[in-house]
């Protein structure tokens, strides 16, 4: 067991000491969907949201919603939430599994206030360390597992064409209507943005990570107003991430790379980190996340780790069924970057991670006969092999790169948990809809991108036996 794994298990034992439900996630971590009004501690939970009566009288009522201080209560009495089913679905798998619960709570926001947390009123409206933020949902991708809540290029082609015809009609403005989750256009008034701008100058005092998502961060306005605001108050603590597609524009991505040389070249901000998504290699790569030119996003991936040596980058990987042919092609892309932008100043320029897609669930990997997650196989070797070491320090792929690695491959051959209620029979019929229309709509040709999932892709149009 290495130091950071049995680092890892400790923070278990002490989440699990104040109780076996305790989770540091929900009181410091959130992630706020302003475009919408919906918000979430930990990304594994539903959004659910904000009520504008709350709102009216407390701004922070973008974090601290009476829902979810009802689920701070319930952790602290030791009873799970049904919200997150994802972290107890990896702690039942059982073998001493490390689930988000203690990595999340683990990380340097959160452990450091862990007894400060055991110890208060679950009622208290707390300041989060970790924040998450989406402006709105303005986006030039259509990636194939997202939303209209998180994507204008979504709102447009289901206004256009309607939902999906998967068994849920995948994306259609009906559901999001009734969970109100339809964004509120960019270019109309947002009580949401206008209680964060009220808020943000108390809560910046605090921050110690702060996050810009989207849609599309570089497309919004708001994203290079929070840029110049660090500009002129500085804030040496703050570790400040950007998510970004990197394929936007060539003068979207200069902008964010001069205001961010003022920023870090000046001493005005603590570490910095761009958030960037690709679910797998190639044209593989682009079919799941639509919009994507996969080496245009390499070329910006290297032009930021040149431009902005101070800057880190993470790979995101939103790991799914479509994710698993051509994985392995991505950490080979991905390694020589750690050697050759390693730099005394930034030792860790570029690192993999991997959350696994559990919605929609026709793309979910779990609906693949378990031997198929036998294709991960060439990556997780690869990795392994070219794995940090006492001799090769930093420039390897780290131990928690690799456990994320190993989860995955466990969690697809576990198959579907039964908590989570799927129905695999209807999820592989989803699944051939689902791409059927995604070609006929786009153009796209699924069994000459994906000729490892042919077989898979006729066992979901055979008939079910009843």
């Amino acid at each position: 067991m290495t130091d950071e794994v049995r680092k890892i298990k400790e923070t278990r034992d002490k989440l699990n000491n104040v109780s076996s439900s305790f989770c540091l996630a929900k009181w410091l971590q959130v992630t706020m969907h302003l475009q919408n009004g919906h918000t979430h501690s930990c990304h594994h939970p539903q959004t659910h949201k904000i009520p504008l009566e709350e709102l009216r009288t407390n701004p922070t009522a973008l974090h601290n919603t009476e829902f979810k201080k009802k689920q701070r209560r319930m952790m602290l009495d030791g009873i799970r939430p049904k919200e997150c089913q994802y972290c107890w679905n990896v702690e039942d798998l059982g073998g001493d599994r490390i689930s988000d619960r203690y990595l999340k709570s683990h990380d340097t926001w959160a452990l450091p206030h862990l007894e400060q947390i055991a110890n208060s009123d679950w009622q208290y409206n707390i300041n989060p360390r970790y924040v998450e933020v989406s402006f709105s949902n303005v986006c030039n991708f259509k990636c194939s597992y997202c939303s209209p809540a998180f994507s204008s290029k979504w709102v447009e082609e289901i206004a256009q064409k309607g939902p999906y015809p998967t068994s849920d009609r995948f994306n259609n403005f009906e559901w999001l209507e009734s969970q109100s989750k339809m964004p509120i256009p960019h270019r109309e008034s947002n009580p949401y943005v206008q209680a964060f701008w009220k808020w943000f100058p108390d809560l910046y005092k605090t921050l110690e990570v702060f996050r810009i998502t989207g849609g599309e961060p570089l497309m919004s306005k708001d994203t290079f107003k929070v840029l110049d605001y660090i500009n002129e108050n500085p804030n040496p603590n703050l570790e400040l991430s950007i998510n970004s597609n990197t394929c936007v524009p060539d003068e979207l991505i200069d902008k964010y790379i001069e205001k961010m040389k003022r920023i870090t070249g000046e001493g005005k901000i603590g570490r910095t980190r761009l958030y960037t998504s690709v679910d797998t290699w190639g044209v593989q790569a682009e079919y799941i996340r639509h919009g994507l030119n996969y080496y245009q996003w390499y070329d910006n991936v290297q032009k930021i780790l040149k431009e902005l040596p101070l800057t880190k980058v993470t790979v995101m990987c939103t790991t799914n069924l479509l994710s698993i042919p051509n994985f392995h092609h991505l950490v080979d892309d991905i390694y020589p970057l750690k050697e050759h932008f390693y730099s005394n100043d930034r030792k860790v320029p570029i690192t993999l991670d991997m959350a696994i897609l559990r919605h929609p669930v026709h793309q979910s990997a779990v609906i693949l006969p378990p031997e198929y997650v036998d294709m991960m196989k060439p990556a997780l070797d690869f990795m392994l092999t070219h794995a940090e070491t006492h001799s090769n320090p930093y420039k390897g792929f780290f131990d928690f790169e690799i456990e994320k690695m190993k989860r995955f491959i466990d969690y697809v051959k576990a198959g579907p948990n039964q908590a989570e209620g799927i129905n695999i029979d209807v999820s592989r019929r989803d699944f051939k809809k689902f791409v059927d229309e995604h070609d006929r709509r786009r153009g796209t040709n699924f069994k000459k991108t994906f000729p490892e999932l042919i077989d898979f892709y006729n066992m979901c149009k055979e008939p079910v036996l009843i």
